[in-house]
């Protein structure tokens, strides 16, 4: 039997950040961006958190841990999903235009 189609557009193996609470302790998925400058992925919760409490994980680990990311795998580069709760559904918006550095 052939492996479906892999949708994203990165390697299942890509890295990717994420959060030791969601990786280790079953934290929700709640905050997914996909980035523009170098298309990477990036799996967080919904609160503030600190360079210390990220890890690395595959891009097929974080599906693993959330098949309902598969429905981000159209993320556009330099835009963001997110939800409420894992009941909640994904919402999506482009992240706000970065300030120009002459004003």
């Amino acid at each position: 039997m052939s492996e479906p189609t892999w949708p994203f557009d990165q390697p299942r193996n890509c890295a990717t950040i994420s959060l030791r609470s969601i990786v280790y302790d079953g934290a929700p998925i709640l905050l997914v961006s996909h980035d523009a400058d170098d298309h990477g992925w990036q799996f967080l919760g919904g609160g503030d958190f600190t360079e210390a409490d990220a890890c690395v994980i595959a891009l097929h680990e974080a599906v693993e841990l959330d098949p309902s990311v598969l429905d981000l795998a159209d993320l556009p580069p330099g835009w963001r999903a997110w939800r409420r709760s894992v009941c909640a559904p994904w919402q999506r918006a482009p992240f706000p235009p970065e300030p120009d550095e002459n004003g």
